[in-house]
């Protein structure tokens, strides 16, 4: 049956927040009531209660069929087109009209039952979309000249302070400017722990203020957040249909219309050329009008396609449509960005070396006095790395020199230290321990040297972390035949050795954004489909290029923008979670499409050789289209 899986928002609801009865269980409601009307029906009619017993009937039939009725007469007058809906109707009439009351209200009670459990599927999927909602509230406290005022988020701005108070959910996404506290983030990145958030610390929308009261700046209005996108995200994968589906429902226009044909025909032609009396032929002609009918062909994506999408939803895999997600299964080389996706993106501090006579807790804080006033990623990651192992307090050097492209000079206790890149202190840094750092080097780690008036005081080794799951994703995707390749502009030995560490199959090293593309076209021309995954402004230009492009959700607002799969949770293993999904999805549409043709094949032959009787081409043609939605269901579970 036709069916749009078109959701343009949650499902509508009253003034208390919550669906009616009516909104949620109308359709399954009324299917029930035709079938205990169906009941009545029958024990009138076998009661000699005729009378009683068609009306009981009709009413069966207004109940069961008048959603269904509404639904394809509303569609036919704006599509101009029949419809399977029409095809029902008419066939359901056309069984009255020859005293069949009690075939043609079976035939509207398992339609409408059908209808029903794609109407549960459609609501299950809007349903994802409504508990998302149900996380950002409708209003936040503003503070306006010290003064608290609630204002509803359209009417906030970029740039407003906000008050969130301990328990209060994150309005709008901001950064903290005063307070601290620890934030549930579970809803967005998944993160089972509470993080801890002070000055200058990025909240999102949807999250939840644990302990402490903080005040926030706002940095996107409610229309631009992270959480908002999320939103954005499931509808549109709602609202856009896979190549498949599209297909079937231009195939149903033209097949419909052959339908009628065939059967107007066989109205009249058998009692002419096989000698059928006229209640045989126009009995044959309408059992033809129920078992043609495409209803479980129709069926055959749509539910799958929904529940697919709404399972991904709730497991941090959005799908911007059903063509993603029916593409994915045809996966068969993936490119992979280095930092921020494959790696963490923060540097961190793996191994400290001193010289003799020097600790390594002296060291380190030296190091960190002069560093904390620097901006360099380095520098934070060196002084985050001190001050979580050092409770003393840093001392503030008396003169700080930035050398660009260099390092820092520093003069601490009227000593002058020298910190930076091996080339900021000559030969000196290429004495100290030449073997530690050259295996640093092969390992793809950035070293950071430091310099007195002795010479150099020690080495510290900053790695970009790979993400604790990337190497096992990558080995799942490589055992799915999958060719996996890093793509990254860093050097030839970083790449090489992250590439080992992930057991990426191949790496490309230097790669500019523009490079960036010109390997993912090679890619295409080498594979019918390939992805490539990334996070940043650079990636954006790849992603667009690539089959299917997929954005950590943590990534850009261009990278979300421009991909077509988002990775809420940054978790690169649900990549290979989400190709299993998109191959089941296709398996159970390609069962449901075998099995529906089948069934109307056996139904139509056993009909032209007057095997089949009405009821039995009712159950057969409508059961057929319930086995197919509750089929495509269970992509619910996966």
């Amino acid at each position: 049956m036709e069916r749009e899986a078109v959701v343009q928002s949650a499902p509508q609801q009253p003034m208390n927040g919550r669906p009616s009865f009516l909104v949620l269980h109308g359709e399954m409601t009324a299917a029930i009531v035709s079938g205990i009307l169906i009941v009545i029906g029958w024990v009138l009619m076998n009661q000699d209660y005729s009378e009683f017993g068609i009306g009981s009937f009709i009413l069966a039939y207004v109940i069961g069929g008048f959603a269904k009725a509404k639904e394809g007469i509303e569609e036919t007058i704006k599509e101009k087109e029949l419809n399977v809906e029409m095809l029902m109707l008419l066939a359901a009439i056309g069984s009255a009209i020859i005293g069949y009351w009690l075939e043609g209200a079976l035939l509207i009670f398992i339609f409408a039952l059908s209808g029903a459990l794609e109407t549960y599927t459609m609501n299950r999927s809007e349903r994802e979309l409504t508990s998302l909602m149900e996380l950002q509230p409708e209003e936040a406290t503003v503070l306006y000249e010290g003064k608290e005022k609630t204002v509803s988020l359209p009417n906030i701005k970029k740039g407003d302070i906000l008050l969130i108070k301990p328990g209060e959910r994150v309005p709008l996404d901001g950064t903290i400017l005063s307070g601290q506290t620890s934030i549930d983030q579970a809803a967005i990145t998944g993160e089972a722990v509470p993080v801890f958030k002070e000055i200058g610390s990025e909240v999102y929308a949807g999250t939840v203020n644990v302990n402490g009261a903080v005040t926030v700046e706002v940095t996107k209005p409610a229309k631009d957040t992270l959480f908002q996108k999320i939103i954005t995200l499931v509808q549109q994968a709602q609202n856009e249909k896979s190549p498949s589906q599209l297909f079937i429902e231009k195939f149903e226009s033209v097949y419909v219309k052959a339908v009628l044909i065939i059967v107007a025909l066989m109205m009249f032609l058998p009692h002419f050329l096989l000698d059928w009396s006229w209640t045989e032929t126009f009995y044959r002609a309408m059992i033809l009008l129920v078992v043609a009918s495409p209803c479980a062909l129709v069926a055959a994506i749509t539910p799958a396609s929904l529940s697919a999408i709404s399972y991904g939803a709730r497991h941090g895999i959005l799908f911007k449509s059903g063509l993603h997600l029916e593409r994915l299964a045809h996966l068969e080389a993936i490119a992979f960005d280095k930092t921020g996706t494959l790696t963490k993106g923060t540097p961190a501090v793996t191994d400290v070396v001193t010289r003799e006579a020097v600790s390594e807790e002296e060291f380190l804080y030296i190091v960190a006095s002069i560093e904390r006033y620097s901006h360099h990623p380095l520098a934070q990651s060196i002084v985050q790395h001190v001050q979580s192992k050092i409770t003393k307090e840093l001392k503030q050097p008396e003169q700080l020199e930035d050398v660009p492209g260099f390092g820092v000079i520093g003069t601490l206790n009227n000593q002058e230290i020298k910190i930076g890149k091996r080339e900021f202190f000559e030969k000196e840094a290429h004495a100290f321990r030449p073997n530690l750092s050259e295996s640093f080097a092969t390992e793809g780690k950035t070293v950071v040297y430091a310099k007195d008036d002795q010479g150099i005081i020690g080495m510290i080794a900053l790695k970009d972390i790979i993400r604790p799951e990337a190497k096992e994703a990558i080995s799942v995707l490589n055992e799915l035949g999958i060719k996996t390749v890093m793509l990254t502009g860093d050097s030839e030995k970083t790449a090489s050795a992250i590439s080992k560490e992930c057991s990426v199959e191949n790496y490309i090293a230097g790669c500019l954004p523009e490079e960036k593309v010109t390997h993912v076209k090679a890619l295409k021309q080498e594979h019918e489909t390939v992805a490539m995954v990334g996070d940043g402004i650079n990636d954006a230009p790849a992603l667009a290029h690539a089959n299917i492009g997929i954005a950590m959700g943590e990534g850009t607002d261009v990278a979300l923008e421009t991909a077509d799969i988002v990775l809420m949770k940054n978790n690169l293993s649900k990549i290979a979670q989400a190709v299993k999904l998109s191959k089941k999805m296709n398996a159970i549409v390609k069962q449901n499409i075998i099995f529906s043709i089948s069934i109307i094949v056996l139904l139509i032959c056993s009909n032209f050789l007057q095997f089949l009787d009405l009821p039995l081409g009712v159950i057969g043609h409508e059961g057929s289209t319930i086995l197919v939605i509750l089929n495509g269901l269970r992509l619910l579970k996966n």
